[in-house]
């Protein structure tokens, strides 16, 4: 239960490599997807879990190996929100930035098309703040957490 089949430093070097290769990957896939996990999406994640457990721990079984594991990886969490909290550039590389999606009434289809944003996703988050008219917004943000801040007109203007 606790003899491990393979060593500590093993372990703690495929915990990094996998909490990287992770990493790269549900920042390819996009903010918008992160932020709004569809059933589907929920599947997928399971599945991945699944998929690295061995990666994770190799042929190693043991409840130590499975507490350096865990432990490296929260280790890993901690460090990189540490570095994201310090450096204003390590947090854009590691969250990314918000994208504004509408600027003074005019959708910017671009961006809404890089990052995926469906225009009916965007009407809905308009509609979830009271907003009937595109015009009446001064700007509508794709946040790093996936959901879109909306940031209406003053009257009058």
């Amino acid at each position: 239960m606790f003899e491990m089949s393979v060593s500590a430093s093993e372990l703690i070097i495929r915990a990094v490599v996998i909490y990287f290769a992770l990493f790269v990957l549900m920042r390819f896939i996009g903010k918008k997807h992160v932020g709004e996990l569809a059933p589907f999406d929920l599947i997928v994640l399971l599945i991945l879990s699944e998929t690295v457990s061995n990666a994770l721990s190799g042929e190693d079984k043991s409840l130590t190996g499975g507490l350096i594991s865990a432990a490296t990886l929260i280790a890993l969490v901690q460090v990189m929100s540490f570095v994201s909290w310090r450096s204003k550039k390590a947090e854009r590389i590691l969250e990314g930035a918000p994208k504004i999606l509408v600027r003074h009434g005019r959708r910017r289809s671009r961006v809404m098309a890089q990052e995926q944003v469906t225009i009916s996703e965007l009407l809905e988050a308009l509609r979830r703040n009271g907003c009937t008219n595109i015009n009446d917004v001064r700007a509508a943000v794709l946040e790093n957490d996936g959901k879109i801040s909306i940031i209406m007109r003053e009257d009058g203007k």
